[in-house]
């Protein structure tokens, strides 16, 4: 077996910027606008889209380049964790549609339906009409029309934690804490970071189907350190089948690769020894779908046929994954259990780290309609009212 070891100015100049048409990659941006910006925090370039490991990136084929002049906001851009990434894509889908209070659907209420936390904001507006004008946007009234596009990139959460560092994008998303992931001291954070914290991960581990169903369906998190450290080789160790382990993790830089080794293996930078690397959760659900005797860990939102997480016992505490049972690993007590954020930069014409742009996106996910639609429904863990107000309290305060 083979193992590799600005709040928003008062006023906005004028200015050239380009507008591009570009193809969009096969994992898809689905939450891009067309509208490009010029900027960010500190003079981000807002065309951060490239991704790694064969997902989610942007190309430049066919750009047309010409010149314009605006005096509106500039795209919110956002890149990194696949993990925090169906909860901020869909944030952002949501946002470029604007979708006016009749819909009922994706926004607002009409005769049939209304979208969960709608009794806390009735309003007539559009939904990013609606949420950028708490921070003093003028509303457009037009559907596929927000005050600002949103563009949301895939990659990693290494990368983008660096891309916020670098001001490549105005938030960057992450699995794992940037302590980890950028080798910064918690001085260094807050000295130049904002962590914004929209929803929290039970990071099962999982097993191929087979293994499952031929027993395995819970382990000891000494057996799963066993098996990541190369002492546990073939299934028969742990109960299961006399069959080699397939032993599958995330790349290194990934948010959720440094949360486990953080949280399991008890150091950021333990070594693992494992058989193969994806730099993706759908690459990771994907082997252990078509093998029949691999482990993995991915975010909760990958659950899927063919796949199973099992239970683990720390220390004597069964956390099953079952919202039902008397030990989850919804609970906050799992070990586990992380938070998903997004980043933002402190600079000196942000010096609160968050502009009005990003603060007016941010606070779409802190109501009870963003927990609901972009964090429950995507298979995340809602954060406890008290953390949204905590959550709330990190944003300039509202126009």
């Amino acid at each position: 077996m083979s193992r590799d070891t600005g709040r928003l100015a008062d006023t906005v100049s004028r200015r050239k910027y380009l507008l591009t048409s570009a193809a969009i990659g096969a994992a898809g941006l689905a939450g891009c606008s067309a509208n490009n910006g010029e900027g960010g925090n500190g003079g981000n370039s807002g065309n951060s889209g490239n991704s790694g490991n064969g997902g989610g990136s942007e190309s430049e084929e066919g750009s047309n380049t010409v010149e314009s002049e605006s005096s509106g906001p500039t795209t919110v851009t956002a890149e990194g964790s696949s993990t925090v990434y169906p909860i901020s894509n869909k944030g952002s889908s949501y946002w470029n549609s604007n979708s006016p209070a009749s819909d009922g659907e994706y926004w607002g209420a009409n005769d049939e339906s209304s979208v969960p936390g709608w009794d806390q904001i009735e309003t007539d507006q559009n939904i990013a009409d609606y949420f950028a004008s708490l921070y003093g946007f003028e509303p457009t009234g037009e559907r596929s029309n927000p005050p600002f596009a949103t563009r949301v990139a895939l990659s990693h959460s290494g990368t983008g934690c660096e891309a916020v560092r670098d001001g490549l994008v105005d938030i960057g998303n992450s699995s794992g804490p940037i302590t980890a992931e950028l080798d910064i001291s918690e001085e260094e954070r807050d000295e130049n970071y904002v962590d914004h914290v929209v929803g929290r991960d039970g990071q099962p581990v999982f097993v191929s189907q087979a293994i499952y169903d031929a027993g395995v369906e819970q382990l000891t998190g000494d057996q799963i350190r066993g098996i990541y450290q190369g002492d546990i080789t073939n299934w028969s160790e742990v109960g299961g089948p006399d069959q080699e382990i397939y032993v599958v993790g995330r790349a290194e830089g990934s948010g959720t690769d440094t949360s486990f080794r953080l949280n399991m293996l008890g150091d950021a930078d333990a070594p693992m020894d494992v058989d193969t690397r994806f730099g993706q959760n759908q690459q990771v659900q994907q082997v252990l779908q078509d093998n029949d005797n691999a482990i993995g860990y991915m975010a909760l939102a990958f659950s899927g046929p063919g796949i199973q997480a099992i239970a683990i016992d720390f220390e004597g505490t069964v956390f099953r994954p079952d919202p039902d049972a008397e030990n989850t690993i919804f609970d906050s007590e799992y070990p586990l259990n992380r938070d998903l954020h997004m980043y933002t930069r402190i600079n000196d014409e942000t010096p609160d780290g968050t502009d009005m742009r990003e603060a007016a996106f941010l606070n779409m996910f802190l109501t009870d309609f963003g927990q609901k639609v972009f964090v429950e429904d995507v298979n995340y863990i809602t954060l406890p009212t008290s953390d949204i107000e905590a959550e709330r309290e990190k944003l300039p305060d509202q126009a």
